[in-house]
């Protein structure tokens, strides 16, 4: 490990490895929109195997394949089921609304997850006067919290849940190849209960850009007509589907490795001074600690840190650190180096 900055900010911070690079340079390319470049064909395919849907169209964020199954499965005044931390509800510019007319009823639920009962509980009345509920949708891992894992068990009770209500079902995957090393569950016994769901490229797995959208052929027709409207046909894009084939040939597996730096940052954190989490909550990459006991804001600590080489961010008095393939285990001891001299200068 060099002596460069640790970025634990966000996994979205990775850099495609040589390796990549060399495939995203040596990639067979053609025209995109007209289905003839072949690195393009090869991802979706592999994508579409691995969730075992009929297909699979590329994309450029994991934002717009969500706004579009969205605006695939919603009509305006009609509402989705989702967590009150949902990436659709939080962090997407409003896109829901905005692009579909559609709106999210956030539930409550430890850790980024709701229970059937509440799920049940949500669904409107069938009626003039309620909007009517269309979509669950869920969040694997659920980023906010903390990287948890939706058990198996509680996806497939959902997704019966919808079919017994004629509702839409979809996963936003960002980082469900965590959830399938963490818990050993293929990924295709996941996506088996869902309508859509998506693959992030640029996390984890380590490409610059992209995602995957998967689901039935009918389904992936119709997210190719919105992809078109809304720019988002590439062209030669097997330049960068290239790196998508790699990480999937290649950094699945690895994903355990963050796994465990995140487990060892955790375990780093939990006995300093000021500094309270739950580290035995910590199930794939993503670690949340608290550091109101040091008297000192986010933004501040966070600010300090970054002058020592390490980069994290926060909000009042809550840190996020995310773990991936450009931060080893000696970048995380240097990273609780810091954090504990900050820590003792706070005390101090």
């Amino acid at each position: 490990m060099s002596d460069s900055a640790i970025t634990l900010y966000s996994d979205t911070q990775t850099l495609p490895s040589p390796a990549m690079r060399q495939a995203m340079a040596e990639a067979p390319v053609g025209d995109e929109q007209r289905g003839e470049d072949p690195s393009v064909n090869r991802l979706c395919e592999m994508t579409a195997e691995l969730l075992g849907k009929e297909a699979a169209v590329f994309m450029p964020s994991g934002t717009m394949c969500n706004q579009i199954a969205i605006h695939i499965h919603c009509r305006p005044g009609e509402e989705i089921i989702a967590h009150k931390t949902a990436h659709i509800l939080n962090f997407e510019g409003g896109g829901t609304a905005a692009f579909s007319g559609a709106q999210v009823q956030g539930l409550d639920g430890a850790r980024g997850q709701y229970s059937l009962e509440d799920a049940h509980a949500a669904i409107r009345p069938r009626d003039r006067y309620s909007p009517q509920t269309r979509m669950i949708a869920i969040e694997q891992t659920s980023n906010l919290g903390g990287g948890s894992v939706w058990p198996l068990e509680q996806i497939q009770a959902l997704g019966e849940l919808a079919a017994q209500h004629d509702l839409a079902y979809h996963m936003d995957g960002a980082r469900l190849l965590n959830a399938v090393v963490a818990s050993g569950v293929p990924a295709k016994v996941y996506a088996a209960p869902f309508d859509s769901l998506w693959l992030d490229l640029s996390k984890g797995l380590g490409c610059p850009v992209g995602a995957v959208l998967a689901g039935s052929a009918a389904f992936i027709d119709e997210a190719w007509r919105l992809k078109q409207r809304t720019g988002g046909a590439m062209r030669q894009a097997g330049i960068i589907a290239a790196a998508g084939v790699y990480a999937l040939e290649h950094n699945v597996q690895r994903l355990a490795e963050d796994h465990a730096n995140a487990r060892r940052f955790a375990e780093g954190l939990r006995n300093l001074p000021g500094i309270t989490l739950d580290a035995d909550a910590v199930e794939t990459n993503i670690v949340f600690f608290d550091i109101a006991g040091t008297g000192m804001e986010a933004d501040a600590f966070c600010a300090q840190l970054q002058q020592r080489g390490i980069i994290l961010g926060g909000d009042g008095t809550s840190i996020r650190a995310v773990t991936h393939l450009d931060v080893d285990a000696a970048g995380i001891d240097r990273a609780l180096g810091a954090i504990r001299d900050l820590v003792a200068e706070a005390a101090a």
